[in-house]
């Protein structure tokens, strides 16, 4: 299994950030190929030593890294990609990990 985590600081206007997130990007994303599930943070995002400048998490779960590197060259990926630069452009802070993972 892969994951993509997607991390995305508080925006200036978190309403909305969260209607185009939840209206338009979660189901432009949920029709790239390969993907298995697609999981968002659900309240307020803290760590064992306090609250951070994070406002939404998303992960994405793909069978593989090539799944992941297919999905987004895919139409389907390449517009949810577009649609991200949107509403939380490179320079927002926006952060994104991909990697495989295995059970220990």
């Amino acid at each position: 299994m892969a994951m993509m985590i997607v991390i995305y600081p508080t925006p200036e206007d978190a309403e909305a950030f969260d209607r185009h997130y939840f209206g338009l990007h979660v189901p432009l994303a949920k029709k790239i190929p390969g993907l298995h599930s697609y999981e968002v943070s659900d309240g307020a995002i803290a760590t064992p030593v306090g609250n951070l400048n994070v406002h939404r998490i998303g992960v994405l779960h793909f069978d593989d890294m090539a799944a992941i590197g297919k999905a987004f060259a895919s139409p389907e990926g390449q517009a949810a990609g577009a649609d991200r630069r949107l509403f939380a452009p490179d320079h927002s802070g926006v952060q994104m990990f991909l990697f495989d993972t295995r059970e220990v």
